[in-house]
């Protein structure tokens, strides 16, 4: 695996390659590459915006020697119209997008660092406006307690009917997702911010003692009623719940 050194310097590597193309304005670092880099470990990605000259988007998508000449490819895929993910040879991933000036405004994206721009770029272009694709996690108790339980319920009798896989995405998965959101609304991360793109991230380290109780909530595919069962005993310690409810979602576990 890359150290932290190797991938810092990796950025700074892309960014002279395309300051070295005469075509680009900037390289936003994003994330861990970003404006958080004190989470930068050797698991990370690099996640940027490459920012290039109007007229030039697609010739920094269709040719990719400014990332290949730096060192050897092993695998990358075009995944979006934007942009690709790139692993090198070396083992440093890259998720990355190319845009022109004009786009920025309606991309979603939290904050990044700087890591070049080029003489007289106007930076402000760089300041997220869009705020699409971020969650929209609702702050109605109700709403949530109520999702959570008929996800729950709808979960096992899939699992009842032997669609296991299904079972355990409703449970495991969006049921789970409701629970999350009553975390965060109860205590708030102890450690940094909640992701808002993908509240689940980093959960562990902002709320360090809850990893047994995650693991009992999403148990696996064979698992989907015990893990039910661990959910809605959560939910009633902290919440009232209705008897019906939990009535009906005990009879699908049994």
């Amino acid at each position: 695996m890359p150290d932290i050194h190797q991938l810092k310097n990796r950025l700074h590597e892309i960014a002279h390659q395309i300051a070295q193309s005469g075509h680009a304005h900037a390289l936003l670092g994003l994330g861990s590459a970003g404006n958080e880099q004190d989470r930068l470990d050797t698991y990370s990605d690099l996640d940027f915006f490459a920012i290039v000259h109007p007229g030039f988007k697609s010739h920094f998508i269709n040719d990719l020697h400014w990332l290949t000449d730096i060192a050897d490819p092993g695998y990358y895929f075009r995944n979006t119209k934007d942009g690709y993910k790139f692993l090198y040879a070396d083992g440093i991933f890259c998720e990355f997008a190319v845009f022109e000036p004009q786009e920025l405004a309606t991309i979603p994206f939290t904050g990044g660092r700087l890591i070049w721009a080029e003489d007289g770029f106007n930076t402000d272009v760089i300041q997220p406006v869009s705020t699409q694709g971020q969650y929209q996690r609702s702050d109605n108790t109700d709403w949530i307690i109520g999702e959570a339980l008929t996800n729950l319920y709808v979960g096992l009798g899939r699992y009842c009917r032997g669609e296991k896989l299904s079972a355990m995405k409703f449970v495991q998965s969006y049921a789970l997702d409701r629970l999350i959101d009553l975390l965060h609304l109860q205590n708030g991360p102890r450690t940094g911010q909640v992701d808002p793109f993908m509240p689940d991230r980093r959960l562990e380290q902002h709320y360090p003692n809850a990893e047994p109780m995650l693991a009992s909530f999403c148990q696996g595919y064979l698992k989907t009623p015990t893990s039910a069962l661990a959910q809605l005993e959560w939910l009633e310690q902290h919440y009232d719940i209705n008897p019906v409810m939990a009535t009906e979602i005990r009879r699908l576990a049994d």
